[in-house]
């Protein structure tokens, strides 16, 4: 599910190649219980729907040296229909067309033999940009529909989000997929919602057989302070993680830590803070279904500013609860999130998991809940993926962005993609 897109081949000849590029994708949800997350919902409960089509060309012209030029070009055209989401990111009259992605590069081939095969690829324009599995960058992917009067308004679908590219880029890569890479970038956001945050720095890599290693600093440059986030000019992010194996074959280890620096000495109020989590889990390869268990422990300091963090190896990563994640929070900053995850595969096409979340607020107490998320994800034909959800979220407290509630909310959804 993380990854939808479709190329087909248009023309491929002499190292020419143009590629048409499709990706579909539609949802529909429905929460018992409202959220009053920017004070915009009332009491009661929400059906809404969100969808998008994103298409476009990509292409690349090789030379006698392996090197080549490449570049890519789409349009994603976006709704939500209904109520709007439970949180009133989105009321649901949110439909646009827009540029996404616009991007060219240049990939080295065999010039530079010491860096391997394309071990240095240089791209600028519109496009996604990720570090590691997601924790800090995961593209300019937050969705905000017409709340705040439309102000931060992207064409809806706030849980599907839609897009993902930065408005400009640099991206110098360095180094293949094995061994020491490296790579330099600066980013520079159009999203009101992320206050068009500008930002760079440099992500290490060493990757072998029995994991990754990296290494990331970051540091903001500038921001529109008329939309919040003044304390990104001038912050400086630094963070060490690992995932792999360790050598043993059905052993997953991963963990991140980052210590951050609200650098701008004009704000006042913002703490340095520091953010950490350590998961490991175990596939039972040899009983039926092959089933996994996976436990992780994440800690979020008051005052954490969790960047472009996003969806990325699967439910969980990094919107921490379907319903506490996206909607009630907590969201990743002052807070302590305790999350077991259990998965198997009845077939190849079907796979089934269970999805446990224990939230501790620790900036006032008030945000304390639990959840517990039920899913599936069913390949129903090659041009048909469904993943149906189900959650129960329970929160401690009667606080005003529960509007009063701490009964158990029931949620479910059900996402559709339909690769052409």
């Amino acid at each position: 599910m993380a990854s939808t897109a479709q190329a087909y081949s248009l023309f491929s000849q002499d190292g020419t190649e143009i590629n048409l590029d499709i990706e579909a994708v539609y949802g529909i949800f429905s929460s018992n219980k409202n959220y009053s997350t920017l004070g915009e919902k009332t009491e009661g409960s929400s059906d809404w729907q969100e969808g998008y089509i994103k298409y476009g060309l990509s292409g690349s012209n090789t030379f006698g040296t392996n090197s080549s030029f490449y570049a890519g070009l789409n349009l994603v055209s976006s709704g939500t229909w209904g109520d709007g989401d439970a949180a009133g990111f989105t009321n649901g009259s949110e439909r646009e067309t827009e540029l996404e992605d616009a991007y060219l590069g240049w990939r080295s081939g065999n010039i530079i033999p010491v860096l391997g095969p394309d071990g240095l690829d240089i791209s600028l324009g519109r496009q996604n940009f990720v570090i590691g599995d997601g924790f800090l960058v995961n593209g300019d992917a937050l969705n905000f529909g017409k709340a705040f009067n439309g102000s931060q308004n992207r064409g809806g679908g706030y849980w599907l989000a839609p897009r993902k590219a930065f408005d400009r880029t640099t991206i110098v890569r360095i180094g293949g997929s094995d061994g020491l890479r490296g790579d330099l970038f600066w980013l520079k956001s159009d999203n009101l919602a992320q206050a068009e945050t500008e930002m760079a720095g440099i992500n290490v890599e060493y990757v072998n057989s029995e994991g990754a290693f990296g290494l990331t600093y970051m540091e903001g440059l500038d921001v529109n302070e008329h939309y919040g986030y003044d304390y990104r000019d001038s912050q400086q992010t630094l963070s060490l993680r690992y995932q792999g194996n360790a050598g043993v074959e059905n052993l997953f280890l991963s963990g991140e830590f980052v210590t951050q620096d609200q650098g701008n000495e004009n704000v006042t109020g913002v703490p340095d803070a520091d953010a950490w989590y350590l998961e490991a889990g175990w596939s039972f390869v040899d009983l039926p279904w092959s089933p996994s268990l996976n436990y992780r422990y994440a800690s979020f300091g008051d005052g954490y500013d969790p960047l472009f963090y996003g969806f990325n190896r699967g439910y969980g990563t990094w919107f921490q609860g379907e319903v506490g994640g996206s909607y009630a929070g907590p969201f990743n900053s002052g807070a302590d999130i305790q999350h077991l995850a259990v998965r198997a595969a009845p077939t190849e096409m079907l796979s089934l998991g269970m999805l446990y979340y224990n939230f501790s607020d620790t900036e006032n107490g008030i945000m304390d809940g639990q959840e517990l998320d039920l899913y599936a994800e069913w390949v129903v034909t090659p041009s048909l993926i469904l993943s149906p959800l189900i959650g129960f979220y329970k929160p401690d407290n009667s606080i005003s962005t529960q509007l009063g509630e701490n009964g158990i909310n029931v949620y479910a959804q059900m996402i559709a993609i339909v690769p052409f």
